[in-house]
């Protein structure tokens, strides 16, 4: 290994360069970029100073010879390039989902291991510094032992935003591969990450999307939606993923002597009406984090004092990256570790491929629909 780590990432859009804006400001070298389209991989490598731009994956590898190669494309892309990047002995930082299913998600993080590379999973809104007040707050006590957890979001999003993988399991699109990836990390960070049980329901109530051609940059699809849906030249497509869920979970923590009752809801099409938000609670008290992951200002409850906003600890304000938004700042703290990991520094716990394959069979799990139990009989009006 060189003294400058070597990056290769695949992907072009706001993933591929937020990751390359990010390895770079962990001391790494971007040496390449791969994309679908030359045209467009060219015109994005150009931009950001990266010196190959290529269509051909497993020639990227071969020419550009990377330490490291950075995953940035949507889940249902990744098992070939992840596979031949561990063959290649490379290391690899993958965004979520880390598959579009618990089998290969599985296979990948089992060849990681038997090769011997590192990896990062980017489920990394965790990283926000209102998440990270409240790990600390929780780990000192400041709630007592953990008895609770509510996250509750509503995205409101756009039924008509053109069809694509979002819309599609094989893909790797859903809102539990895109929402529930990153709060099942946020709470496991703060109380412990030995997931007990899990059971949940899902709905797709979207059903189909309009079909449009030129949308490239998954942040600027909105831009796209038609304005006129009633065309009738106008092609659709049919989504077969949930854009609502409801997950409840029990996990185990050292903090508490008994199994932490967690629940995840999310409506992806519906809006919301009071502030998306974390809770966790405790037998002493709670802590409040405003927003769909917790980023938003932090309030703790006592039984003394009741709810009280509290300022952000000024060593975790200096430790955030100085960057635009919170996606690129996660994204720059966890290749910040994963960078540091590499060169065998001493970094705190980030989640990996360990977490991605877990998190991914859970996922097929509430899919299957397994925790079902059918409860004859109980609408026939016995009222004894």
């Amino acid at each position: 290994m060189s003294d400058v780590l070597k990056v290769l990432v695949h992907g072009t859009g706001f993933a591929g360069e937020g990751h390359a804006a990010a390895f770079r400001a962990a001391g790494a070298e971007v040496v390449g970029l791969v994309g679908r389209t030359d045209p467009v991989v060219r015109e994005v490598a150009a931009r950001l100073g990266i010196p190959f731009a290529g269509t051909n994956w497993a020639e990227a590898l071969e020419i550009c010879a990377p330490d490291i190669v950075s995953i940035a494309t949507p889940g249902g892309a990744h098992v070939e390039p992840i596979t031949q990047a561990i063959h290649r002995g490379c290391h690899v930082f993958c965004d979520k989902p880390m598959t579009a299913s618990g089998a290969t998600a599985l296979t990948l993080r089992d060849l990681a291991q038997v090769r011997g590379v590192k990896t990062a999973f980017a489920a990394s809104f965790r990283y926000t510094p209102s998440v990270q007040h409240a790990k600390r707050l929780v780990a000192e006590g400041g709630i007592g032992a953990p008895t609770e957890v509510e996250c509750m979001s509503h995205f409101n999003l756009e039924r008509d935003i053109p069809f694509g993988w979002s819309h599609r399991a094989e893909a790797g699109g859903g809102r539990l591969n895109n929402n529930f990836t990153h709060t099942l990390s946020i709470v496991t960070d703060v109380i412990g990450d030995r997931i007990l049980r899990i059971a949940g329901d899902i709905r797709d109530d979207l059903g189909r999307a309009p079909i449009v051609e030129g949308v490239h940059n998954f942040a600027t699809r909105r831009q796209h939606i038609p304005k006129d849906l009633d065309d009738p030249s106008l092609e659709w497509g049919e989504s077969n993923v949930e854009w609502s869920y409801t997950v409840m979970a029990r996990i185990g923590s050292d903090l508490a002597d008994q199994p932490v009752s967690v629940l995840f809801k999310h409506g992806g099409l519906v809006p919301r009406f009071e502030d998306d938000h974390i809770v966790f609670y405790g037998t002493k008290g709670a802590i409040h984090l405003k927003g769909h992951y917790g980023s938003g200002p932090l309030s703790q409850y006592s039984p003394a004092s009741g709810w009280t906003a509290l300022p952000l600890p000024e060593d975790i304000v200096e430790a955030q990256p100085d960057v635009t938004g919170e996606t690129e700042q996660c994204w720059h703290i966890l290749a910040r570790a994963f960078v540091r990991d590499i060169r065998g520094e001493p970094v705190p716990p980030y989640p990996t491929f360990r977490e991605g394959a877990q998190y991914q069979r859970i996922i097929d799990l509430i899919r299957a629909g397994a925790s079902w139990t059918d409860a004859p009989g109980l609408d026939e009006g016995d009222t004894r």
